[in-house]
């Protein structure tokens, strides 16, 4: 029996003489055909009629469908030249590391940005015209990039932990997502992050968060737990941060935040203060999302409980605070239009808050001037390795921590065992 490259071979063979041979010959060639391929007469007579080169039909081979060509060579399949070579990777895959592996939809319109802040700092060496491609790289074009990159982190989810405060609700108007339509920087969303790694109780961490509508400019500062006084003292450590004055905080319904302390402080300062409503994450969505990108992405789940810890906790804050405003950059919606059950949602163009804050109109030009004199200063991979170091610091202590509080765990046991 033939194989199937011995037939087509046979077949371009014979293909010429048949065309060429009279009605009689023809008999005796297909004769001839059909005892060595083993087609049957109809079919030989179709594809000794067809010219060479053209498909007659599909076979498979080996599991796999492939044309059956009459008297066509096999070519060699031409490869475009690959644009992004891996030079190109190796610089791409640096710069996503150095910017908290940030998404391609921030990173492609931060990326000019970005190298020329590396440069600057000598962080990142470009060699010949991986430069140029990095400028004009895609979002599509990152993703397929760093795709295995990508696959390799992966972060659990955390809990709620507020306690609805019911005392003095009266007196603050509750706002709603649908409300915040600020332009005016200083209108913030506030939230607390809790640090239980799972067993809520006794007395665990809490991370304050403040982020404001306008800029997306964030800040947060650690407090021993959820008292009164300890988030109080934590928000005014947070205000005083902030590059401008805090013109309205929105908060959730815990009593670490409904009590007469904030409405006092509000009433003094003469900020807004209102609260979302019981139940309603997305009244709060600036704020929740931030809990995630910022205080979870850096610190995680772990339980932090000890005073060792807050003030790590707190040194870390200060870096992760220049380094997200500075160099992190982030989208807004801007349209969501709802056609049936699909929903469209349109987000502007990737700016860093430090960005937002030098084209708000709102904000004095002297702010300004000293934050691009402080950006000018700031070394993002500097930033990024102490902040490493501090999570690494933190998760070395916690490790010890569990060590010792197993041990003695296993002491007290054994020796009730014993003295019994």
């Amino acid at each position: 029996m033939l194989t199937m490259r011995e037939k087509k071979a046979l077949t371009a063979e014979i293909q010429n003489r048949y065309s060429k041979a009279s009605k009689k010959a023809k008999s005796g060639i297909l004769d001839e055909f059909t005892t060595n391929t083993g087609y049957n007469r109809n079919y030989s007579t179709r594809i000794l009629r067809l010219k060479t080169g053209k498909v007659i039909g599909y076979t498979r081979m080996g599991g796999k469908k492939i044309k059956y060509v009459i008297g066509k060579k096999n070519r060699k399949k031409y490869r475009k030249p690959r644009v992004y070579t891996y030079d190109v990777f190796l610089a791409l895959k640096k710069i996503w590391v150095v910017f908290d592996f940030i998404c391609s939809k921030r990173l492609a319109p931060f990326m000019a940005e970005a190298v020329e802040k590396l440069e600057k700092h000598k962080e990142i060496d470009l060699i010949g015209d991986v430069r140029e491609k990095l400028v004009k790289i895609s979002a599509s074009t990152i993703d397929r990039l760093l795709k295995p990159e990508k696959d390799k982190f992966r972060l659990g989810k955390g809990r709620s932990g507020t306690k609805p405060g019911t005392l003095l609700k009266n007196q603050i108007p509750i706002r709603t997502f649908a409300d915040w339509d600020d332009k005016r920087p200083g209108f913030t969303e506030v939230d607390l992050v809790g640090h239980d790694g799972g067993d809520n109780s006794g007395d665990f961490m809490q991370s304050l968060n403040f982020v404001d509508i306008a800029t997306c400019w964030d800040e947060t500062a650690a407090c021993r737990n959820k008292a009164q006084k300890h988030v109080f003292r934590a928000i005014k450590i947070v205000s005083a941060r902030f590059p401008f004055e805090i013109a309205g905080i929105d908060s959730d319904n815990g009593a670490e935040f409904i009590n007469d302390i904030m409405i006092r402080y509000c009433v003094k300062n003469e900020i807004n203060f209102t609260r979302s409503r019981p139940y309603r994450k997305n009244d709060s969505c600036f704020v929740e999302q931030k809990n995630y990108s910022v205080v979870r992405r850096a610190v995680g789940y772990l339980r932090h409980d000890t005073e060792e810890e807050l003030g790590l906790l707190n040194e870390l804050y200060l870096y992760l605070g220049r380094y997200n405003n500075f160099f992190i950059p982030v989208t807004k919606l801007v349209l969501k239009k709802r056609i049936g059950s699909k929903v469209t949602k349109k987000y502007d163009k990737a700016r860093t808050p430090f960005r937002r804050v030098l084209e708000s109109e709102h904000i004095d030009d002297k702010i300004k001037a000293r934050l691009e004199r402080e950006y000018d200063s700031l070394n993002p991979v500097k930033l990024k390795k102490n902040i490493a170091g501090l999570q690494e610091k933190l998760l070395k202590l916690n490790v010890l921590k569990n060590k010792v509080r197993k041990e003695s765990t296993i002491n007290a046991e054994a020796y009730g065992y014993i003295s019994g």
